[in-house]
């Protein structure tokens, strides 16, 4: 009789906790949402809602992919608006992310195809792409699977390669039906703030953050479980979806200049953007000495001039 109450004992206590943390998870998450509204503009593809920053109105169209646990806030921060100064920048919430609806089975290539047709229907024509680290592997994918529907690429921080390294532990927990159910509701409720914060700075090394770029980023956003879910499920598979793409380096047809910062330590460039440059005819690559994954805004001139220069080559071509 005393283990049948201590099972049940139990089991209260565990219904008391999960039901704790899905109230905490739900009003954190409600809290950040309110904090950043959606401050852009809604398309819709397929029953599938996009949402978008459009700056500028003049010069070449131009669109900014952000990169893993983020959204568009991360390159609205500071890059949008400087090269808004003479291009018509579109940048799009990821599926999952920011203001965007989650997509069903949303490989690398799925999501190329949703934003290019995205921003086609807010009005982009042949655009230049832009990706950042896990969006530079979505741009890519975009060139490849979509030629014709884009003038030129850059590349920033982006895998394009597979690699050695296990899946991050993080990912190995959350990624999992169990760990979607279970692990990512208590990360999204019970995470610190001070830590979020500190997580996000760790990123830039070993530059500094930028005053306020966290507050403008949103942590809050990126712990949503509904993002935490889709951003590790992406995270697992990209590998794979990457050495699908490889094969067709070769094939890519139009200017390509990467960027990419010697100290990355997230992304290498040994890794991903050198052998990435001997494999597409023509590419480029801009590499930055001591530099490390957040090129876009500890190296924002660098990246500025990346874009000019490979829209100077569609000009002179």
């Amino acid at each position: 009789m005393i283990w049948k109450r201590l099972a049940a004992s139990i089991a209260l206590i565990a219904l008391a906790l999960g039901g704790a943390t899905w109230s905490v998870a739900s009003w954190r998450a409600s809290r950040a949402e309110a904090a950043y509204p959606p401050d852009g503009i809604f398309v819709e593809v397929d029953g599938q809602r996009v949402h978008m920053v459009v700056m500028g109105d003049q010069g070449p169209d131009l669109v900014l992919i952000h990169g893993a646990s983020g959204s568009a806030r991360a390159l609205t921060f500071d890059l949008a608006p400087e090269l808004a100064k003479r291009y018509r920048v579109f940048v799009p919430d990821r599926p999952g992310f920011g203001w965007s609806d989650p997509l069903e089975g949303d490989s690398i290539t799925a999501q190329a195809e949703l934003l290019q047709r995205a921003v086609a229907e807010a009005g982009a024509r042949d655009p230049i792409v832009l990706g950042h680290s896990y969006g530079g592997a979505v741009a890519i994918a975009w060139a490849v699977t979509r030629p014709g529907t884009l003038s030129a690429l850059v590349p920033v921080a982006a895998p394009s390669q597979t690699w050695e390294d296990p899946l991050p532990a993080l990912y190995q927990i959350t990624a999992p039906p169990l760990g979607q159910a279970i692990a990512v509701p208590l990360i999204s409720a019970w995470t610190p703030p001070d830590l979020l914060r500190s997580e996000v700075a760790s990123v830039f090394e070993p530059q500094d953050m930028p005053d306020g770029y966290a507050e403008w980023f949103g942590p809050g956003m990126t712990l949503r479980a509904r993002t935490m879910r889709v951003n590790a499920r992406q995270r697992a598979s990209l590998k794979d979806e990457i050495a699908a793409l490889i094969p067709h380096y070769p094939d890519l047809d139009l200017p390509v200049i990467s960027l990419h910062g010697s100290a990355d330590m997230i992304v290498g460039e040994q890794i991903h953007a050198v052998p990435f440059t001997r494999q597409v005819p023509g590419a480029e690559l801009v590499s930055l000495p001591g530099v490390g994954h957040m090129l876009p805004h500890v190296a924002l001139e660098e990246t500025v001039a990346a874009v000019d220069r490979v829209a100077a080559r569609l000009h002179n071509d």
